[in-house]
């Protein structure tokens, strides 16, 4: 009972393995293939950004919205932003009315994605929001990062302003901003082609190894449990054997002793004989008559002389 049980016990083990590996192959496929549709299928942006359905995505190259424990962020979403990772970022409304009410919901700690112009160049900054304001058309945004000390600020009704805002950081995942970044490496497309491959073509090897071992472990239960049966079944007829044997002993015994009795046994004539009293004849049952006859004879045949004396 324990066997079973403990083989009952490591079949469930390799079937979690099992399917904890399946997932993380398949995530790891899905992984790729969304970093392949990223870097080659996807629309792009003015700044290089891929466009899909509304949102933006981009790799963040630059460390000012590390993590900084000078900076508290317990009380907002997004927390910080690691080098390297995919933020998502959804999309300033392009009508006026819709553009009005989407800036209106921002507030203090949400991060913005803007072009900015720093040392006379435009580049593409992602910062959080540490001040909004009202104005008399649009708001006064002031952003600032987590591990910088300069502020930006702009001012959204000023569209001919070089500075504008991009959009509102919805998503961060550090580890599909790894992903695609190395996509983007020359020798990215292939580990994309040859790791996946690798990985399945191992994971089937294992499968049929598995496989196979279970088969040939079935086999030889199989015989074992045949053989056993079999060694039941001559232990049977070995115990039916001695056992005939034994009752066929018993029974030649038992007739032995009959007929020994039997012999000891007198028959009803012998009893008669032997208990009879023997008869007399009359010559046997007369007494002895008197004379030479009943006389002791000497040593040589001669009779005695017996002298008779006469009384005077």
């Amino acid at each position: 009972m324990g066997g079973k049980e403990k083989k009952g016990g490591k079949a469930s083990v390799k079937k979690v393995f099992g399917a904890i590996g399946n997932v993380l192959l398949y995530l790891f496929i899905a992984l790729c293939i969304a970093a392949v549709v990223y870097t080659i299928f996807a629309k792009r942006g003015k700044d290089g950004a891929v466009e899909v359905f509304g949102y933006e995505m981009r790799i963040v190259l630059l460390g000012s919205m590390e993590k900084n424990e000078n900076t508290d962020t317990s009380g907002f979403r997004i927390k910080d932003i690691p080098v390297k990772s995919l933020i998502v970022t959804e999309k300033v409304p392009e009508e006026e009315e819709a553009a009005e009410a989407w800036y209106e919901k921002l507030e203090t700690g949400d991060v913005l994605t803007f072009r900015y112009v720093v040392a006379g160049r435009q580049e593409t900054i992602t910062h959080r929001i540490i001040a909004i304001e009202p104005q008399e058309e649009g708001y006064k945004i002031t952003l600032r990062g987590d591990n910088t000390e300069g502020e930006q600020v702009i001012y959204t009704n000023d569209e001919s302003s070089p500075d504008y805002v991009l959009g509102k950081v919805v998503y961060v995942s550090v580890v599909l901003g790894y992903a695609v970044w190395i996509m983007q490496q020359p020798i990215g497309m292939a580990l994309v082609v040859i790791v996946p491959a690798a990985i399945i073509i191992v994971a089937q090897i294992v499968r049929i190894v598995s496989v196979l071992g279970e088969e040939k472990r079935k086999k030889i239960e199989a015989r074992e449990a045949e053989k056993s049966s079999e060694i039941e079944l001559l232990k049977k007829r070995l115990s039916d054997l001695e056992q005939q044997k034994t009752e066929q002993q018993e029974t030649e015994n038992g007739d032995t002793m009959s007929e020994e009795e039997a012999q000891e046994t007198p028959s009803g004539q012998e009893i008669l004989t032997e208990n009879a009293e023997p008869e007399s004849t009359p010559q046997e049952s007369a007494e002895p008559e008197s004379g030479p006859s009943a006389l002791e004879t000497g040593s040589d045949g001669e009779l005695p002389v017996i002298e008779i004396q006469k009384e005077e």
